[in-house]
């Protein structure tokens, strides 16, 4: 059974001093608050369903039929619906008004042609059941009432034979049977000897394809993980048991499942996917005693930034919180109260709630927050963790820094596909096999089938690079490093006038390098003449700001190159703050032992390609026969200083050869902010199209990252409308031009193997795992050196360009080919990638628009 951490009662808390301390009872109230972090409840045990309290009232679906519009391409809206016919499941399926449906209503048949058919294998089992299936939602209450959802289980449990087989998440039961409309029963709570009425409701019946219905399945699979003893650590299972130590990295390896059960094309499909937790071997009250001992004056400061903001584990009760202050007035041996009005101090509530002894009684106490349920029960929101007793979780900027640290964890973390179907076929062995999971199933009369799903798919022709002088290339494994070797860039500038900065101290590094760039550079046809050097004399961000203010207050040249000594980002911001704001230049920062690399003449030719793209230059492209097509990519990041804030940046095709691009960034807090600020970049773009061909583009397709699954219906009704709104008054008439709008999703659990490897570049899936409410496909269009390859998911929300599936499916992995910054395929379209190495950049770096003198370059490489 779930214990609840103890709770201070502090009605009244008054904010803190700059330690971020929260007001006990009686302490004074003349300091003021840090409004440090915000807090949320990461996950928590004894809850079997983890989803909480879901379908509350659901009244039975009223039905409708499907709508067209007035013949609005792309104008499907969130009705029900009943789907038959090809592409839709067994007989007919109901689609109640919840689900948002994205597939546009013109769209029958969403499958492409092109390229040779194979099968391949996914991370997906089927989920079998009796074909006449029904499922029957009840609604539990309790009297006089019990809020502890274990004691309102174990309370309902002892009626399970008159019950039978049930699913019970602490308010709405579950069952596959019609029971009475309404039924009574009484049990005693242990605790008290207190007589307990329990009234039991019929709310309705749920129908094949009712999201509570899908739901359903993954509160069942979730009751069976907890029959193999995973622990439920945030949203996903964990297995301790199996965990892997790494001493020499003070870490431990949790491996893990996440599974989802949805309705798929045809069938109800589960995905699993091999996932691990990184767990610090040691505790909070390890680091605050290390930052004690490296420096006494700044130790509170130091441990506050170290620990706000963290994910936490306490192993005696296997909960996670996330830390949102800390409180140096208070320690172990504080007191607190309990429910039953008596005082006790933490170090003996532990000891005598877990046998636990406390070493450091005078370490401050973590202010966390209560579980949701209790807040909204009006009970007190803080609760107190003690250091030591907590282990943080995941990994620090300076851990993913370390080499050898990142190594040791890929090998356990990258799998071979090999080795992930390995995996996953013992995951479900285990499934099958455990006995109180096959009785839990065959009430259900459910069974999870044993072997992993083989899907049809599609390989594409490799695609052929074009360099200057129309020379092409056709490349295997989406890679043409070799052949690019001595072609030339399809656009060259000339690079007449530039700087060289470096510290004294590492000018001795400069003049090979140079040699080499200038001889690579004639190599593509890059003429570049030698820079000015400028020395300074030491590499600390200050000394580089102002260097570059000197140089660039008195003539700008054409770009600035830095030579940094190490990664440290301080300096990194520095100087692409003064590049990109206040002194708008092209700029290229380079670290001195990339200069001395013993592959410098391949690295040199990267960093050629990238000047020269920052200047205006191309180095490939790919042929797309269309005309009058412009691609435009949206990403958003977030602000890494306010959490407030985030930075949507656009990015945009200009020509035919999408060799030449424009782009733009803002900074929003709203999502109002953010559609109008897509809105008028995406007008802009069409403006600079025009400045430059004198004619509007014809077709504009938009590919937008960066949403998640429960922001799709906020894009479709205020960024897609919006924009066609404005664009219809740009253009003269909504008849004038043609557009789609794309939604790209790069985070997946979906995995697909070939023969127990990666399917190679080109591969393309778009029926059995695809959804039969969205226009949607996956592309594996990159090639992965360690690990299994994940693809790429696309899904048109809107869409009247008048393309067929496949023409749009060709268009998409044609544009992976066209990202300069490396001579091989990426995961999303260039514009795309494009617009997320911008927004990245700004909202790591620079935290402010940058000049819009740079909008016609990729500046941002």
């Amino acid at each position: 059974m779930h214990q609840q951490e103890p709770q201070q009662q502090l009605p009244h808390a008054q904010a803190s001093t700059s330690t971020g301390a929260i007001r006990r009872p009686g302490q004074s109230t003349t300091q003021s608050s840090t409004g440090r972090g915000v807090i949320q409840r990461v996950g928590e045990k004894g809850d079997s369903t983890g989803v909480g309290q879901i379908g509350r009232g659901m009244e039975k679906l009223s039905i409708q039929p499907t709508t067209g519009g007035s013949g609005d391409a792309g104008a499907a809206g969130p009705v029900a619906v009943v789907a038959s016919g090809r592409g839709a499941a067994r007989g007919k399926r109901i689609l109640p008004a919840d689900i948002f449906v994205t597939k546009p209503s013109h769209v029958t048949n969403k499958k492409g042609t092109s390229g040779s058919h194979k099968v391949i294998t996914v991370n997906y089992f089927k989920v079998l059941k009796a074909t006449d299936w029904a499922l029957y939602q009840y609604r539990v209450d309790f009297s006089p009432e019990e809020d502890r959802t274990m004691v309102r289980k174990g309370l309902l449990k002892i009626h399970q034979k008159k019950i039978g087989a049930y699913i019970f998440d602490g308010t709405v039961m579950y069952t596959s049977r019609r029971l009475s409309d309404r039924m009574v029963f009484t049990s005693t709570r242990q605790s008290d000897e207190q007589h307990i009425t329990i009234t039991v409701r019929l709310v309705g019946d749920m129908l094949v394809g009712d999201a509570h219905y899908i739901q359903f399945f993954n509160i069942i699979m979730r009751k069976c993980y907890e029959h193999l003893k995973l622990k439920l650590i945030g949203r996903n299972y964990f297995d301790p048991n199996s965990k892997i130590i790494l001493p020499e990295h003070k870490l431990e390896l949790w491996p893990g499942y996440v599974s989802s059960i949805r309705q798929h094309e045809r069938d109800i499909l589960m995905c699993v996917e091999i996932t691990n937790k990184v767990m610090r071997l040691e505790t909070l009250g390890d680091i605050l005693n290390s930052l004690y001992h490296q420096d006494r004056s700044r130790f509170r400061e130091n441990f506050c930034n170290a620990v706000i903001g963290t994910v936490v584990l306490t192993d005696y009760n296997n909960n996670t919180y996330r830390i949102e202050d800390v409180d140096f007035s208070a320690t172990p041996s504080s007191t607190f109260p309990l429910k039953n009005g008596e005082s006790i101090t933490y170090v003996d509530y532990y000891k005598k709630k877990y046998d636990i002894r406390i070493s450091n009684p005078g370490h401050p106490m973590l202010v966390t927050r209560s579980k949701t349920r209790d807040r909204q029960a009006g009970e007190a929101e803080r609760v107190y963790l003690v250091p030591e007793l907590c282990r943080t979780t995941g990994l620090t900027d300076a851990m993913r820094e370390n080499y050898k640290l990142m190594s040791s964890l890929a090998v356990e973390t990258r799998l071979h596909p090999g080795k992930r179907i390995e995996k996953l076929l013992k995951f479900n062995k285990r499934l099958c096999k455990e006995p109180a999971i096959a009785q839990e199933l065959s009430e259900w009369n459910l069974q999870l089938d044993d072997k992993l799903l083989q899907i049809p798919a599609r390989q594409l022709l490799n695609e052929k690079i074009f360099f200057g002088g129309d020379v092409f290339t056709n490349i295997e494994h989406g890679d043409w490093t070799q052949a690019m070797i001595n072609k030339k860039c399809v656009i060259s500038p000339r690079l007449m006038e530039w700087v060289f900065v470096i510290s004294e101290r590492d000018r001795g590094c400069a003049e090979g390098f140079m040699t080499t760039l200038l001889k690579v550079s004639a190599g593509i046809q890059f003429q570049v003449e030698k820079p000015k050097y400028e020395y300074i004399r030491d590499d600390r961000p200050g000394t580089y700001n102002e260097k570059l203010e000197q140089i660039l207050s008195k003539r700008v040249p054409q770009l600035i190159f830095c030579a940094v000594s190490n990664n440290r980002s301080d300096r990194y911001s520095a100087i692409k703050k003064k590049c990109c704001v206040d002194r708008p230049v092209p700029s290229q920062v380079c670290l001195t032992r990339t200069m001395t690399h013993k592959n410098i003449k391949s690295i040199s030719t990267k960093i050629a390609i990238q000047m020269s793209c920052k200047l205006g230059g191309a180095p490939w492209y790919v042929d797309i026969p269309l005309e009058g097509l412009m691609i435009v990519g949206f990403d958003v990041c977030h602000d890494t200083t306010s959490k407030k804030k985030d930075f949507g940046a656009t990015v945009a095709t200009l020509n035919r050869r999408m060799t030449q691009y424009f782009s733009a960034v803002n900074v929003h807090e709203t999502g109002e902010e953010l559609s109008n600020d897509l809105c008028d970049n995406i007008c802009k773009s069409v403006q600079a199209y025009y400045a430059l061909n004198k004619t509007l583009p014809e077709r504009i397709v938009i590919y937008r990252d960066g949403v998640g699954e429960g922001q799709v219906p906020q894009v479709m009704d205020r960024e897609v409308e919006q924009v066609r709104k404005r664009l219809s008054g740009l253009y003269g008439g909504p008849d004038k031009y043609r557009m789609a709008f794309i939604i790209v999703t790069k985070r997946l659990n979906t995995r697909f193997f070939e023969n127990n490897n990666n399917p190679e570049p080109g591969t393309i899936v778009d029926d059995v795992i695809t959804s039969p409410i969205k226009y949607d496909f996956f592309i594996v269009s990159q090639k992965v050196r360690q690990g299994t390859v994940t693809p790429t998911a696309y899904s048109v929300i809107y869409d009247n360009l008048g393309m067929n599936p496949d023409k749009i499916q060709r268009l998409t992995y044609k544009l992976t080919h066209m990202y300069y910054n490396c001579s091989n395929t990426v995961r999303v379209p260039a514009p795309c990638h494009y617009a997320h190495k911008l927004a990245f950049l700004v909202s790591k770096f620079i935290h402010r628009a940058p000049d819009t003198q740079l909008q016609n370059t990729l500046y941002f490489l």
